[in-house]
């Protein structure tokens, strides 16, 4: 096995965090004997683990990377992630997936494995599963628009949004729907105000 020096510096951290559980920093230490070319023998030895179990998480890192050091068994106990960590997942989740990651949108598990590999502490999906169901964030969920063909729809819209953004006092917004009552209820456009996370249903 080969690393690169970002896979070595991430490895590194994972040992010298406070906030990573020990047997974690074990797994990385494996992983780190390893591709220092030491026997799988030796490995088990020092590690203080069957010979087994220093092959489970070498195929388990070859796999999903540092995420996959993680073991999150039914019944553990809950993940002490640092605020800072919870805050990054929110606010990934509010824009679009990095290229690099030929993501449209984000999954739990491709979340997961994106902070794994990015950051100093891996969290599992179960984790980012559970900050989007406590912060309301459904990056899955994806609503449809219709633009007008008014040559000035652009205009229009900036007086609307304006209103909303900067309502003068004891204004008045009146909206005349040309569509028949029943179609009417049958409208794709969003609803204003927006609110991230939000999809208006039909």
């Amino acid at each position: 096995m080969e690393l690169g020096d970002a896979e070595r510096a991430e490895l590194s951290a994972l040992i010298n965090s406070r906030d990573v559980p020990a047997n974690v920093g074990t797994r990385a230490r494996i992983v780190l004997w390893h591709a220092e070319n030491t026997p799988k023998a030796r490995i088990a030895q020092l590690a203080g683990v069957s010979r087994p179990t220093v092959d489970l998480w070498l195929s388990r890192y070859e796999r999903d990377g540092v995420a996959g050091l993680v073991d999150r068994p039914r019944g553990a106990p809950r993940e002490q992630v640092p605020a800072a960590v919870r805050t990054r997942i929110v606010a990934l989740t509010r824009t679009t997936p990095p290229a690099e990651t030929g993501l449209s949108h984000w999954s739990s598990r491709e979340m997961a494995r994106y902070i794994g590999h990015t950051g100093p502490v891996p969290v599992s999906w179960h984790y980012v599963a559970k900050v989007w169901r406590e912060e309301g964030l459904r990056p899955h969920q994806s609503g449809t628009f219709k633009l007008s063909r008014d040559p000035d729809f652009a205009v229009k819209v900036a007086d609307i949004v304006g209103l909303y953004l900067e309502p003068p006092g004891g204004a008045v917004v009146l909206c005349i729907d040309e569509k028949t009552q029943v179609e009417a209820l049958d409208r794709t456009q969003p609803l204003l105000p927006i609110s991230f996370g939000r999809t208006e249903k039909r």
